[in-house]
C-alpha cells in the first residue's frame, strides 16, 4: 500500500499548496468583525457571513459582475467568430503571402503583452473609446493563440468535404457555416472556455482602459477596495464572490479545459 501511495505524495503536496490560498481566502472572509491573529484565524471556529452582505451592499459589486459577464461573454463570441473565419482562410485558401501573413500574426505571441499597452491605450484614447465597454473589448479580439488552434484544427478537415459541397453548388458562406463550423464544435467549445477564463481574470487592460468605478470589471473593482477603508474580511468576501463563477464554469466544462490543455501541447 505504501509503495502505491508514495508516488502520489508529491502530487498531493502540490495540490495542498495550490488549494491553501483559497482556503485562507474563504476562512478570512467569514471572520467578519474579529481581529486577525495568525495562525488562529485560519481555523473557522466562529463563522459570520456579514462580510459578504457588506461587500455586496457597500460597493458596486453587482455592476462589476454585470460588466465582467458582458466583457467575457461578448469577447468569447467575437473572438470565436473572427478566429474561425481567419483560420478557415489560412487553412483552406491559397493566396499570395498567406503563410507570411499567418506567421507574422502568430509572432505576436512572442511580443510581451506589456509592450502593446501604451500604443493600445493611445489608439483607444484617440478613438474616444476610453472608459467604455467597446474600448475594453475591441483590442482583445485579435487573439493569435485562438487563431493558431483553430487553423490547426481546420487543416485536419478533409478537403474532399469542401470539394463535394462545391460540386453541389454551395458557395463559400454556405460551406463555412454548414460544413466547416459544425466540424469545429469541439475546438470552439474548448476555446470558448479558455477565452472566458482569460477575460474573466483579466486585470491589466481593464485597469488601464477604465476610469469610472461604474465601468470597472470585478478584478479592478476588487483592487479598488484595497484603497478604501474596508476590512480584510470584506475584501476576502469580495474575492470569493469573484472566484465562485469561474469555479462553477470550470466544474461544468472541465473536460473542455483538459482537452484544450492537451491540444495546446500536441499542436
Amino acid at each position: 500500500m505504501r509503495r502505491r501511495l508514495l508516488p502520489h505524495l508529491p502530487l498531493a503536496l502540490v495540490a495542498v499548496a495550490t488549494v491553501f490560498p483559497f482556503y485562507v481566502m474563504v476562512v478570512l472572509s467569514v471572520q467578519h468583525g474579529r481581529p486577525l491573529s495568525l495562525p488562529g484565524s485560519l481555523l473557522p471556529i466562529h463563522i459570520d457571513f456579514g462580510a459578504y452582505a457588506e461587500a455586496l451592499a457597500g460597493s458596486d459589486m453587482g455592476r462589476w459582475i454585470g460588466n465582467t459577464v458582458a466583457y467575457s461573454g461578448i469577447s468569447v463570441v467575437l473572438v470565436l467568430v473572427f478566429a474561425s473565419i481567419a483560420a478557415y482562410a489560412f487553412a483552406k485558401k491559397r493566396f499570395f503571402g498567406s503563410k507570411v501573413l499567418f506567421w507574422t500574426f502568430i509572432a505576436m505571441l512572442m511580443v510581451p503583452y506589456h509592450l502593446t499597452l501604451i500604443p493600445q491605450f493611445i489608439l483607444i484614447s484617440k478613438l474616444g473609446l476610453l472608459d467604455t465597454m467597446t474600448g475594453l473589448i475591441v483590442p482583445t479580439l485579435a487573439n493569435a493563440q485562438a487563431l493558431f488552434l483553430m487553423r490547426q484544427f481546420i487543416i485536419g478537415i478533409p478537403d474532399e468535404l469542401i470539394e463535394a459541397a462545391k460540386i453541389d453548388g454551395a458557395g463559400e458562406v454556405r460551406i463555412f457555416f454548414q460544413i466547416i463550423l459544425p466540424q469545429c464544435k469541439p475546438i470552439l467549445a474548448t476555446l470558448g472556455v479558455f477565452v472566458f477564463l482569460w477575460h474573466w481574470n483579466d486585470f491589466l487592460w481593464p485597469l488601464v482602459a477604465t476610469r469610472s468605478p461604474g465601468n470597472y470589471v470585478l478584478t479592478v473593482g476588487l483592487y479598488s477596495l484595497q484603497a478604501k477603508d474596508v476590512s480584510l474580511a470584506v475584501t476576502m468576501a469580495a474575492a470569493v464572490i469573484t472566484f465562485l463563477p469561474i469555479l462553477l464554469v470550470y466544474l461544468l466544462l472541465q473536460r473542455y479545459f483538459v482537452r484544450g490543455v492537451t491540444m495546446s501541447g500536441m499542436k
